[in-house]
């Protein structure tokens, strides 16, 4: 398996999603990414020491 795919398995999503919903406008303007994602996404730029850009592009 994909370490990624690993780390993501072992990962509790629900502590960044209790942290961060309270964040998020639920009705106003466009729709927002998923905590998840951005929460990943964040992760991964750290761990590959990345710019934000790249770490979309990848």
């Amino acid at each position: 398996m994909h370490p990624l795919f690993v780390l993501a398995n072992k990962m509790d999503w629900s502590v960044f999603e209790k942290a961060f919903l309270p964040l998020y406008s639920q009705n106003n303007g466009r729709p927002a990414k998923p905590i998840r994602l951005m929460v990943g996404l964040l992760i991964l730029k750290h761990i590959r020491n990345v710019s934000d850009e790249s770490v979309v592009e990848q």
